[in-house]
């Protein structure tokens, strides 16, 4: 691609599969060889900006950003840090809506590896399986800590769910703000970006409409 194509694709946030992109020998290193590389081509960056990597306060810094990259940031590659998502027979034969709201997004953008952050809003109606709700939240967590972009994002999430819980009937809605926006480019500060996937019964508006006065209801 030549150089506008790429600003086209980053600008529009562009994605081409649901699945996050992964090369064939993804893990064959372990964690330790991936952050000595990153330490190294890091500090080659740094150098290239100019930095002086002998001051004290910056001669750690690419080993710092590498083990974040890795442990931290983008854990969620990985599928072995995937979390079991234990699920229970629906013994008490629940069948209403049952949401779980304000699920914190700490992403980064795979386009400028800048900052998404924002809050998750996720509901369903249970078959014969129910989930721990923190399993939810934990989820959400595992789909965020990679480069992503907020439309597949919302899309791998919900896909999980429905097969986890053997029902299309689930939504997820993503509100978020992208650092790739609001400090580079257009610079705009306050707006933010709203997806929503859904399945099932949700496609009813009925569904959807309960859905939303709840998550739109004041807090207790």
């Amino acid at each position: 691609m030549n150089k506008e194509q790429i600003d086209i694709i980053g600008d529009n946030h562009i994605s081409s599969n649901v699945d996050t992109p992964m090369r064939a020998n993804a893990f064959e290193k372990s964690n330790d060889e991936k952050i000595k590389n990153i330490q190294h081509y890091f500090g080659k960056i740094m150098e290239e900006l100019g930095l002086d990597l002998t001051d004290d306060s910056l001669s750690g810094t690419p080993y710092r950003v590498a083990k974040m990259y890795v442990k931290e940031l983008f854990y969620g590659l990985n599928p072995e840090n995937k979390p079991k998502l234990s699920v229970f027979e629906n013994k008490y034969d629940y069948k209403k809506m049952l949401v779980e709201q304000n699920i914190t997004i700490d992403s980064a953008c795979e386009h400028h590896f800048l900052p998404i952050t924002g809050h998750a809003h996720i509901a369903y109606i249970p078959k014969d399986k129910v989930v721990g709700l923190s399993k939810i939240n934990r989820l959400v967590d595992y789909y965020s800590h990679r480069p992503q972009v907020q439309e597949r994002l919302s899309l791998q999430i919900l896909k999980d769910l429905q097969v986890t819980l053997n029902t299309e009937d689930v939504i997820v809605m993503i509100n978020a703000k992208h650092l790739c926006v609001s400090s580079r480019g257009i610079k705009d500060k306050s707006s933010f970006t709203t997806t929503l996937e859904y399945g099932g019964c949700f496609k009813e508006k009925s569904f959807r409409d309960d859905f939303f006065k709840i998550i739109n209801q004041k807090m207790i």
